[in-house]
């Protein structure tokens, strides 16, 4: 049984099969990750002063791995025009560069940002103890200038073990460079370039702490949203990867020898898919990392 509409448009709506499929399945991933990011946004806008993190993550990273799924946009197209055009070399030469920049995102992402951020610590300190760690926060300085004050130390752990061993009374911080000089007017903004944490060590008593983890989706609401998001959207990076892979690999050979519009079409369908997951990329990219 041959599936009608698979190459040729159907007359009720102008469109082959698959087209009208992607474009209602599209439909439905707007919903999804409009939701996510309108709850992203109101949950930031309700945050309280100091407890909204800003300059945590690598800005230049991010801005590599948008250049590269950028990039991948356009190879696909490029994959597609070729197929059109009959030059099944280029076909295969585009696509895969494809695979390589989706697959290049997903290392950059899995294997250097995400484990970055497990490596790395937050103590956020009790109200009534936020004098008492004054030099580190230097919250005075923020109020004369109008900003919001800090609440939280961050920086590399040294004494790992402080974590789930109540015995021992604080936590050892090697600090993020922000607290070793807070008053500093050049350290009211996060840092455009990641500089990892400094050798200088404060010492916090768990007692003035209200909660201390790893950077984890526990950690806060900004990291619970932040990985939520970004994880969905690599998941969908691996889905593109899987599918493009599958329709490079001989399988598109053989169905490029039968019917090259049908492979062709099949392209296009993923890499509309491919351009919806760029997109929302441009979007987490300045939410997370600029604003």
């Amino acid at each position: 049984m041959e599936i009608p509409y698979t190459v040729t448009a159907r007359p009720d709506t102008g469109l082959w099969n698959a087209k009208v499929g992607i474009w209602l399945f599209l439909a439905s991933e707007v919903m999804l990750f409009g939701g996510l990011f309108s709850a992203y946004i109101f949950l930031r806008l309700d945050a309280e002063p100091g407890y909204w993190p800003h300059g945590l993550l690598n800005v230049p990273v991010g801005t590599g791995n948008t250049a590269i799924l950028i990039a991948s946009s356009v190879t696909v197209v490029l994959a597609w025009a070729a197929l059109k055009m009959r030059q099944f070399t280029r076909y295969k030469i585009y696509m895969g560069i494809t695979i390589l920049c989706g697959v290049a995102f997903l290392v950059v992402k899995l294997a250097y940002e995400w484990p970055q951020k497990f490596e790395h610590f937050g103590a956020y300190i009790k109200p009534s103890a936020l004098e008492k760690y004054e030099p580190y926060l230097g919250n005075k300085h923020l109020l004369s200038e109008g900003l919001p004050p800090r609440v939280e130390i961050t920086g590399h752990l040294h004494n790992h073990e402080a974590l789930h061993d109540a015995s021992i009374k604080d936590y050892e911080v090697g600090l993020d460079p922000i607290y070793t000089d807070p008053t500093n007017p050049k350290m009211d903004r996060p840092h455009f370039l990641y500089v990892p944490p400094t050798e200088k060590i404060a010492h916090i008593d768990k007692a003035d702490v209200d909660r201390a983890t790893m950077f984890l989706p526990t950690h806060n609401t900004y990291f619970a949203t932040y990985f939520t998001i970004t994880g969905l959207h690599g998941l969908h990076v691996l889905g593109g990867v899987i599918v493009f892979t599958y329709l490079w690999l001989p399988f598109g050979s053989r169905l490029y020898r039968q019917n090259p519009e049908h492979l062709a079409n099949r392209v296009e369908v993923a890499g509309l898919f491919w351009h919806f997951v760029d997109l929302v990329w441009i979007f987490v990219f300045p939410l997370f990392y600029l604003l």
